[in-house]
């Protein structure tokens, strides 16, 4: 191959990929490729007005896709405002490739303005970072960053391009990425032991992630708890892994705290993990997690996830996909006529007794709703009527996710995708990410007043680009988990309930979200009583551009 400037090989490599966006926030020490661009047509940037929006957009296009992202960011201080959102990114396993500029191998020693140790920086934030050195390796490095990012377990990573390497002449050619084939099986033994470990059980627990969103393994999931009567628990669980109307559906485990988890999974006597690990909350159980004696088996592509914090009896690194199908043959099997007619009575009575709650809990919301002149039920009514079917929705609504949400049941395997990573601010840039996947499909993002003033400037991006995305701004005038989790911290340590923390309240001043919008180019109304919904969102959905709803979600506040 002729030699041409690693940058532009760069670039070739990119297009040979099929990459179609490259989203960032351009500096200085990137302009020689950013330039370079105008050359390649087929990769259009996108442009940030913040590097969060930016890396919450390639969140939300390799989520939509479950490709490779590329994401651009500059220098040091680029790459430290990303690192919240990289952050976020990791936790849910995107795959990301995010190429750094910096000022150049030659001034390593003069401890310039912006440098600082970006690969040491990303490490914690990425499953791998490096730096190019070498013009001659820059497409085999990139080669690499692709597919590593987009290997089970995915995950964001990190190329460092010195800008006077990227300025070196290269013959480098450029070859397809060599993606492995992961879709691996366990011998017959394995899964007859896994059967025999299981098979007594009479309350079996099944936990499981994401894992079994990526591997495709819904339905394999969903047969397995009908053969075994289990009900199906998530854990770290922001994708549609098992449609919440699936009669072994029972929930989320706690996201705070593991006692909440324990208080379920303690009451286990067989207990099944695929595609997560245990447990992800913010204050886990230490000890105790499963009963005494209580076999445990772990299924996942993520070797590093099985036994991570407990112990389990059996763990097989396979496709969860093809091992949940061989494990529910294997269960049937083992268990027997007897027990597998138990199995399907258990499921049916569990399925019942969480649909009749549910169904009171729905009346009690409604009721309160009503009285209190609260729109969330109205508006996720209309929005659950007027959606297209192929409709996606981003759910960054947190406190209001459970009244939004139960409306527009998520049962279609990437048409919801829910924030992960504890990092607020992806549900704008997200769903902006996900419209870019899928241009001709309606895409809503919900966020929270508080999370939205995080990336609220990736309006200007979505009205630059003409994106038809539509927002809710779920307004409570707070930040209401934190007001919520302290009062759980309360009672956990028996503090008397007092007055809310005064920096938990953010309606003094209250944010015009309205006059907002508009100022960054989009067009918005707010919703703060139930008869206010239909119109807003039959406005929204008819709109040509992006649309934001703020809806006040907390009486009194917003």
């Amino acid at each position: 191959m002729d030699s041409r400037p690693a940058r532009i090989a760069l670039l070739e490599q990119l297009q040979a990929e099929g990459v179609r966006f490259m989203f960032g926030n351009p500096g200085t020490v990137e302009q020689g490729f950013l330039d370079e661009l105008r050359s390649f047509p087929s990769i259009q940037y996108i442009l940030a007005l913040q590097e969060c929006t930016a890396v919450g957009m390639a969140d939300g296009y390799a989520r939509a896709t479950r490709t490779p992202a590329v994401l651009q960011l500059h220098s040091g201080v680029g790459l430290g405002n990303g690192i919240g959102m990289l952050y976020q990114a990791m936790r849910g396993h995107a795959p990301i490739v995010t190429l750094v500029g910096e000022s150049g191998l030659r001034y390593d020693s003069m401890d310039a303005q912006m440098a600082a140790d970006l690969v040491g920086m990303a490490r914690p934030v990425t499953k791998w970072a490096t730096r190019v050195v070498d013009p001659d390796s820059t497409l085999r490095v990139l080669r690499r960053a692709f597919k590593v990012a987009a290997t089970p377990p995915y995950g964001p990573v990190l190329v460092v391009l010195p800008a006077d390497v990227m300025d070196h002449e290269t013959a480098e050619p450029v070859a397809p990425v060599s993606y492995p084939e992961t879709r691996s099986l366990p011998t017959p033994d394995t899964v007859a032991k896994a059967a025999a470990l299981l098979a007594d059980a009479r309350k079996p627990l099944v936990i499981a992630g994401d894992g079994v969103h990526f591997a495709g393994a819904q339905a394999e999931l969903g047969r397995l708890a009908e053969v075994w009567g289990a009900d199906v628990y998530g854990a770290d669980w922001a994708e549609v892994n098992l449609s919440v109307e699936h009669p072994a559906y029972a929930g989320q485990l706690g996201h705070m705290f593991g006692e909440q988890s324990r208080k379920i999974t303690g009451g286990a006597d067989g207990v099944l993990i695929v595609g997560t690990y245990a447990l992800p909350e913010v204050y886990p159980a230490l000890d105790g997690v499963f009963g005494a004696g209580v076999p445990v088996v772990h299924i996942d592509l993520d070797s590093g996830a099985i036994a991570k914090n407990h112990p389990v009896d059996l763990g097989i690194v396979a496709d969860p996909k093809a091992t949940l199908r061989l494990l529910a043959d294997a269960l049937g099997r083992e268990m027997g006529l007897g027990r597998r007619t138990a199995a399907v009575e258990r499921l049916r009575r569990h399925a019942a007794q969480r649909s009749a709650a549910l169904a009171k809990a729905d009346e009690r919301a409604e009721a309160a709703a009503e009285a209190a002149e609260l729109p969330t039920i109205a508006l996720a009514k209309e929005f659950a009527r007027r959606l297209p079917a192929d409709a996606i929705l981003f759910d960054e609504a947190l406190t209001a996710s459970p009244a939004l949400f139960r409306r527009l049941a998520p049962t279609v395997p990437g048409q919801w995708m829910q924030t992960r990573g504890g990092s607020l601010g992806v549900g704008i840039p997200g769903a902006l990410g996900a419209q870019l996947a899928h241009p001709d499909r309606t895409v809503v993002g919900f966020t929270g007043d508080g999370g939205s003033m995080y990336t609220f400037q990736a309006l200007w991006t979505a009205a630059r680009y003409g994106l038809p995305t539509k927002f809710v701004i779920c307004n409570n005038g707070s930040y209401k988990l934190l007001e919520d989790n302290i009062e759980e911290y309360w009672r956990e340590q028996r503090i008397p309930a007092h007055e809310q923390p005064e920096i938990f309240d953010l309606s003094s001043p209250a944010v015009d979200f309205v006059s907002l919008a508009g100022s960054l180019g989009v067009a918005a109304v707010r919703v703060e009583k139930p008869g206010q919904a239909e119109e807003a969102v039959a406005q929204a959905l008819a709109h040509r551009g992006p649309f934001l709803i703020d809806l006040v979600t907390a009486k009194g506040k917003g």
